[in-house]
């Protein structure tokens, strides 16, 4: 009778666990831009943004890709990049930015699920298909969706200020403002800003 090979279940163990440990990465950089990573497509990534201004949009490339820039009265040097990915799942952070004029610029894959918060400043987002989460304590906040008709349930709203959406045909300014709206299409959408703005439009408005 052959003895068992139970000495091979640790190693057998080990063998798995490597390979999910392999595919961690983070990247993490101050004061230098650009800062990037490899990142699939269809992924979802969770987005900390300074107050700043910030253009969020999508691309063919298979990468997180963020720079930004500071006019010449502001120190970008302290800015902190961190960057972590495992699997499909992934995580920006922005940080320790300069309070006047800093501009910051991120791409993603065009197919990524996002869930996105921002203290205070302007926030674009355009060009990504996907479901998204978003918010924004004080400021502006411009959603471009692609199409209405690609989402089964889509809200937005403002504790104080103006919601704009002639994707969904809302239009309404004041306090505690919002709307809900459901449709056919496969994402979720949720927009919030504290005090500001909110504007969502389609690829045809």
């Amino acid at each position: 009778m052959r003895p068992k090979a139970s000495w091979l279940i640790p190693f057998l163990a080990i063998g798995l666990i490597v390979p999910a440990v392999a595919e961690q990465k983070q990247i993490e950089e101050v004061g230098k831009t650009p800062v990037e990573m490899d990142f699939p497509s269809s992924g979802e990534l969770h987005i900390d943004l300074c107050p700043s201004g910030v253009v969020l949009r999508g691309t063919d490339d298979n990468k997180v890709h963020v720079s930004y820039a500071a006019d010449g009265r502001s120190d970008s040097s302290h800015v902190r990049v961190r960057l972590r990915a495992s699997g499909n799942s992934g995580r920006v952070e922005i940080g320790d930015c300069p309070h006047n004029n800093f501009r910051v610029t991120v791409e993603i894959p065009q197919k990524t699920n996002l869930y996105v918060r921002m203290m205070a400043g302007q926030l674009e987002i355009s060009g990504i298909k996907g479901n998204k989460d978003v918010e924004l304590h004080f400021g502006q906040m411009n959603l471009s969706i692609g199409r209405a008709s690609d989402y089964a349930h889509a809200e937005g709203s403002v504790n104080s200020g103006q919601v704009d959406a002639p994707a969904f045909g809302v239009s309404k300014g004041g306090l505690f403002r919002s709307f809900s709206k459901d449709g056919p299409g496969r994402y979720q959408l949720r927009a919030h800003v504290g005090a500001g703005q909110l504007s969502i439009t389609d690829s045809e408005d």
